[in-house]
């Protein structure tokens, strides 16, 4: 018969698989790549099954290490439950939560819903990061912040993620923004086809807007030529202003900007949308310090979806 499972040991093994490499997740966990074979070693020994396949590339699991995943992810979030049962027990109303948001994500929702939890929750303190979409929910998995404010993105986890909860903000359409003499400049709405041939402005690969930049296109039956990139969108702006291409920016970002030398203009027919949402580990939307955060990051995007 198998020994006791440790779940400290099973925290290692989802981290694993989340990186792919026991680097990877080492650094994640903050311990050394010895320590965290030792611990795979020992989680081997106490199921009696190999659970990796190590290879130059990275690792990979057997099927009883994706047996076991599936079973980490429950336990883990019955043990996020717990302790959200005991801190709500205990009465715990004070202490600190870490978001991680983009900075649009900060200026639309975060900053407002800090405002309102302040006056009504003034125990819970939240302390902010600066992260991209896809990089906060790493940060979530990896237990380094409590809170994601995250983007869609292909690739992104599932609303059926067993790892995470989500919980939905608002959604946006991207505009296009176009030099001020540019020969569409005078429509009302534009198509994006008939960008087609122009060079294009956009975030660099591994921003989630740059794949929903590409998508939009791809329906629209073209692949952008991507010439200049930043993910500023302040310095998307500006090139386009400067003449130098076309852009899609999420109508968020523009709120507010000097927008010299441009029109910005909706977009006809298949159009990229940004989605955003909050997400905590699974099991842990209800803890006393997460659950009015939540509530307060939800009235503050109430209202926000734009069409």
């Amino acid at each position: 018969m198998a020994q006791v499972i440790d779940p400290r040991r099973l925290r290692i093994l989802r981290a694993v698989a989340d990186h792919r490499t026991v680097t990877a997740a080492a650094a994640a966990l903050y311990l050394t790549p010895s320590a965290v074979s030792q611990q795979l070693n020992a989680l081997e020994q106490e199921t009696g099954h190999t659970l990796l396949i190590r290879g130059g590339k990275g690792v990979r699991l057997t099927a009883a290490g994706v047996i076991l995943l599936d079973h980490t992810h429950a336990v883990l979030a019955q043990l996020e439950r717990a302790e959200a049962e005991l801190a709500a027990y205990a009465g715990g109303a004070a202490g600190d939560v870490t978001m991680a948001a983009f900075a649009t994500g900060i200026a639309e929702v975060v900053a407002p819903a800090l405002g309102a939890l302040r006056s009504v929750h003034p125990g819970i303190r939240v302390r902010v990061r600066d992260a991209e979409g896809d990089e906060s929910l790493t940060l979530v998995l990896d237990g380094e912040a409590d809170i994601a404010v995250a983007v869609e993105y292909r690739g992104a986890p599932g609303e059926d993620d067993p790892r995470l909860s989500q919980v939905p903000l608002y959604a946006e359409p991207f505009d296009a923004v176009l030099h001020a003499t540019h020969p569409l400049a005078t429509e009302r709405k534009i198509a994006l086809a008939e960008l087609a041939d122009g060079d294009w402005i956009g975030p660099y690969s591994g921003n989630p807007c740059h794949d929903m930049v590409l998508l939009a296109c791809e329906l629209a039956g073209f692949q952008p030529r991507l010439v200049h990139s930043s993910d500023d969108f302040r310095a998307v702006v500006a090139l386009a202003g400067a003449g130098a291409g076309v852009a899609l920016v999420p109508r968020s970002a523009l709120r507010g900007m000097e927008l010299k030398d441009v029109v910005v203009r909706p977009v006809s027919g298949p159009a990229a949308r940004r989605r955003v949402f909050a997400a905590v580990r699974r099991g842990a939307e209800s803890h006393p310090l997460i659950a009015p955060v939540l509530e307060s990051l939800t009235a503050a995007a109430s209202g926000l979806s734009a069409e």
